[in-house]
């Protein structure tokens, strides 16, 4: 399977990311906001859903940044946990006073990373490491 590489520039397109990293686990020292740069970015292990339905499916070592970062606030998430292991549930992006607007990554458990962003941009791209996955991420209704 080919490498994704994704970019967003509206919501339509944030909803294409979002799909695409839906129960990504993310170590909490692989989270970053670099403010002068005004970019946020975090690496995550994806389950690769566009592989389908054959066999366990498997997991791509993956990053994800966000430009045109001004703020960034953590609800529920410890920053200091060395260990700590977040499942990414979703992106949704929020217009304040459009294009600007907020972007917040929501986990398993309550934890919410709110993004103030400048307007939506937003780059996916797998880095080439995949493996099996020990099982397929399934979610009761």
């Amino acid at each position: 399977m080919t490498d994704l590489k994704l970019l967003a520039l509206d919501s339509e397109d944030l909803d294409v990311i979002s799909a695409t990293t839906q129960d990504a686990v993310v170590r909490v020292p692989d989270l970053g906001y670099a403010a002068g740069d005004r970019r946020f970015a975090l690496l995550m292990n994806r389950y690769a859903w566009e592989a389908g339905e054959r066999g366990k499916g498997q997991r791509r070592r993956t990053a994800l940044s966000f430009g045109r970062v001004g703020n960034v606030s953590f609800e529920g998430i410890n920053m200091n946990a060395a260990e700590g292991v977040l499942e990414l549930l979703d992106i949704r992006f929020t217009a304040t006073d459009d294009p600007a607007g907020s972007i917040e990554l929501r986990f398993a458990g309550g934890g919410t990373i709110r993004l103030a962003v400048e307007c939506i941009e937003a780059r996916l791209e797998d880095l080439g490491a995949a493996w099996a996955a020990k099982g397929r991420p399934e979610h009761s209704l």
